[in-house]
């Protein structure tokens, strides 16, 4: 029986799983539109992709951090305040992509939408490295002391192995929304996707492989937790020969759904491997934030359990819907603008 501190606990981690996974493929389509459409038509046709869905998919980052700063106080301090700059730029860049989605087609000036299609693509590139940064400085660790504090230098934040952590999480990003393209779009369009997504198949398996190795021997997660993340990782890697298969008999919607699980499965062996802890002290291991001295107290979480559990299965069925009711494909003819 999980404990409430342990169910918080795999809220967020729920929370986060789900964010990668949705908003992956916004973020991939986003870069898309810069290094796979060859004109103004193919942008708009990308956007109006994901027209439908990328703001509900953010909402499932902003849940995990609300739920953060609810359940575990103390993580929450201690991670938004260390890491104040770089979750600014992400900020920053997911409000640019938003503004971008909106404003660009209000102008039908060539540099007006120039500008426009700069910010969707650096709103589209940087959240996911910055986040994979940020998910490689938990399980690295990071110069926490006694009171909680977190007062790392620009090295500790960026270094090579939480760089490898970031790219490898834009280039997951970006083959996931190549394969939603693949199932939004129709002709030129969505083959050409489809054949840079089979492009990226070896880059993307070189920086996966890149970052689970030295996973294993710059982080101490393997001691910990080594069974459960050598079968997640067996599962991801089954997850990305799959997904390589089904691109290639053109079974799109399998293809996706296997980029899709090599996300989650990643994100999910952070979690594991960091468990019970929520930050590792790089200092000593005796100031490591844990699901216990970082959380609050059991009444506050009981309510929150309680509120949870009674308005999630609204919101899960409210996107469930929104994605039944825009299924449909989009393509060039209409030229549509979201």
């Amino acid at each position: 029986m999980l404990s409430l501190n342990e169910l918080w606990f795999v809220l967020v981690a729920v929370l986060f799983i789900g964010f990668f996974f949705l908003e992956g493929f916004d973020f991939g389509v986003g870069m898309s539109t810069q290094l796979l459409a060859k004109n103004d038509t193919q942008r708009r046709v990308l956007i109006n992709s994901i027209g439908p869905f990328w703001d509900a998919n953010e909402v499932w980052l902003l849940t995990a951090g609300g739920a953060m700063f609810a359940a575990f106080p103390n993580w929450y301090a201690t991670l938004f305040s260390g890491f104040y700059i770089p979750l600014v730029f992400l900020l920053l860049a997911l409000i640019g992509r938003g503004v971008a989605f909106e404003f660009r087609g209000k102008v039908g000036d060539v540099r007006w939408k120039r500008v426009w299609d700069g910010a969707i693509f650096t709103g589209s590139v940087l959240p996911p490295f910055l986040l994979g940064v940020v998910f490689a400085c938990l399980i690295q660790g990071l110069p926490i002391n006694e009171e909680m504090q977190l007062h790392a230098g620009f090295f500790d934040v960026v270094n090579l192995y939480t760089v490898v952590g970031g790219l490898t999480m834009v280039m997951l990003c970006l083959l996931h929304g190549l394969m939603f393209t693949t199932l939004r779009t129709l002709g030129d369009l969505q083959e050409r996707a489809r054949r840079m997504a089979r492009r990226l198949l070896i880059p993307v398996a070189a920086l996966f492989v890149a970052f689970g190795v030295m996973t294993y021997f710059m982080t101490d997660i393997f001691e910990k937790r080594g069974v459960a993340l050598t079968v997640l990782l067996v599962l991801a890697l089954l997850a990305f020969l799959l997904g390589g298969y089904f691109m290639n008999v053109k079974r799109d919607g399998w293809a996706f759904g296997m980029t899709g699980a090599v996300i989650a499965l990643l994100v999910t062996s952070v979690f594991v491997g960091l468990f019970p802890r929520v930050m590792v002290s790089s200092i000593n291991a005796a100031f490591d934030l844990t699901i216990y001295n970082a959380a609050s107290g059991p009444y506050s979480l009981k309510i929150m359990t309680i509120v949870a559990v009674s308005l999630l299965p609204f919101v899960l069925g409210y996107q469930i819907w929104s994605y039944f009711v825009f299924h449909k494909r989009v393509h060039e003819k209409e030229h549509l603008e979201y």
